[in-house]
Order: structure tokens, then sequence, then C-alpha cells
């Protein structure tokens, strides 16, 4: 058995994976992240402290972070305290078993490719659509990094005035005064204004996808993260505005699927 970690700014989630990739048993709490270094990273062992068996032979962690290839944390985008932090250093020596750590889209994107579903392809972007905008890539079946672990952040790519994240994330909804929670509660309702914002919304994501489609032509792109549970209010603009992409055959090939599971991170992480 192994212990998937998923780090996030607000919680951490923890679980006992077994060797077929199910979710046994999972822990949560909110995320300590304005304490130091060490105090988060003893928090999270406790947490693996209270699962951990003779049984468990591995531990993945996925973090919201710039990873390098020897488990270091840099730049973690919700505990400010984590700048070059070595996790699989730390959780190695804590526990006694070999520890992975990764970022956390790139869970994202190894988690929905070993799910039932992904099992059928080979080429496979997962997106996370939420506080910020991520991607993992998974090329012939393999997960594709780059340097330090940085390929695929393409909220970072410049879209209109700002950057893709500014327009596919949950800034787009701050910024007209709202959150994705309450428009999607508002759109539920039936109220016009909120409907008419989830489709400005997909035409934006569907503008991002072009762009993924463009550089990496995937067999299949997964959307994950808080906003994609509302992919019934912003499917339909999205795939509209993609008819504008320039390859009819590409765009009649290519599978999109939103899949939010929590279980699908921490499966990620020790895949």
């Amino acid at each position: 058995m192994k212990i998937g970690v998923d780090i996030g700014g607000t919680k951490i989630r923890a679980g006992l994976i077994a060797e077929n990739g199910e979710v046994l048993k999972s822990v949560k709490a909110p995320c300590p992240n304005k304490e130091g270094k060490l105090a988060v990273l003893d928090f999270i062992a406790g947490l693996i402290d209270g699962l951990f068996t003779d049984e468990v032979n591995a531990i993945g962690v996925g973090v919201p972070a710039i990873v390098d290839d020897k488990g270091v944390v840099h730049e973690c985008v919700n505990i400010p305290s984590w700048d070059a932090v070595d996790v699989k250093g730390y959780m190695e020596g804590r526990f006694n078993v070999p520890v992975s750590v990764r970022n956390d889209c790139n869970c994202y994107a190894l988690g929905v490719k070993s799910s039932e579903l992904g099992r059928g392809y080979q080429d496979v972007v997962g997106i996370t659509l939420g506080t910020g905008v991520g991607s993992g890539i998974v090329i012939n079946g393999q997960l594709y990094l780059g340097q330090n672990s940085c390929a695929g952040e393409i909220g970072e790519i410049p879209f209109r005035d700002k950057n893709y994240e500014y327009y596919c994330s949950s800034h787009f909804f701050k910024t007209r005064g709202t959150s994705g929670k309450d428009a999607a509660d508002a759109a539920d309702a039936g109220d016009p204004q909120a409907i008419t914002l989830w489709k400005e919304f997909g035409a934006n994501v569907a503008d991002l996808l072009m762009v993924v489609m463009l550089a990496y032509s995937p067999q299949a792109i997964f959307l994950g993260g808080s906003l994609s549970q509302a992919f019934p209010y912003f499917e339909q603009a999205m795939r509209e505005r993609l008819q504008a992409f320039p390859y009819k055959k590409v765009l009649d090939l290519i599978d999109i699927h939103a899949m939010d599971d929590p279980d699908i991170i921490l499966a990620g992480a020790v895949a």
C-alpha cells in the first residue's frame, strides 16, 4: 500500500491507497499555511502518521509549487514559508520509505491517466481550473515535466491584457464581484446574468484549450479543479467557441472531459 498527500493552500488531504489505486481511507485538515517550514512539514507528517502501517511501502506528495528533480519544493504558491524545502528528504528520513514529490497538477494528470476513463489514452493533458490554472502533460503514457517540473504552466501564458489564469480561474469571477460557487448557485436558480457570465467563462476556457491543442495535440483533455464542477454551465459555450479552431480533424478527434474527484490527485501522487 501507499500513502498519497495533496497539499493545498487551505487544506491538506492524505489517503491510504491500495495497489489498484483505490483510496481505502483518507483524512483532511486545514493547512497551517502561515506557519514556518518545519511546522508545516511536522503537521503533514502527523497526518501521514495516522495512516501509516507496516504495509506502506511508498509515499507520494502533490504540492502547488515548482519541484526539482531532488524533491525540493520551490515557490509554493499558498505556503509563504515554503521556498527551497526538502520535502522528499524530510519525509524519507521520518518514515524510511521512498517518497516522490510532484507538482499537484502533474499528480492530477497522472491520476486521470490511471483512471478507468483515462487508461484508454496515451496522450493526455490535465488542466485544473480553480484558484489558479495549472496543467500536467502525459505523452506516450509518461509524464512530461520539463526543467524543474515547470512544463505545463499554461496559466502564465499572456492572454488579452493579463494571462490565461486571470480569465480562466477564480480571478475571473472575483473581478466581477462574485465567486465561482456563488455564480454556479445563481445559474442554478436561473439568474440570466450568472448564465451569461458562465458563457463568457466557457469561451475563455476554449481559447485556453486551443493553445493546449496547438502545443500538444493530445488525445484527451481532462478538466479538474473546483470550477470544473460547473462544467454544465460553461460546456456549451466552450464547445461553440472551439469551432474556431483551425484544424477541424484535430478538433473532431479530441475528447474533453470534466473530472473533479478528490481522490484523483491522491492516486496520481503515488502513480
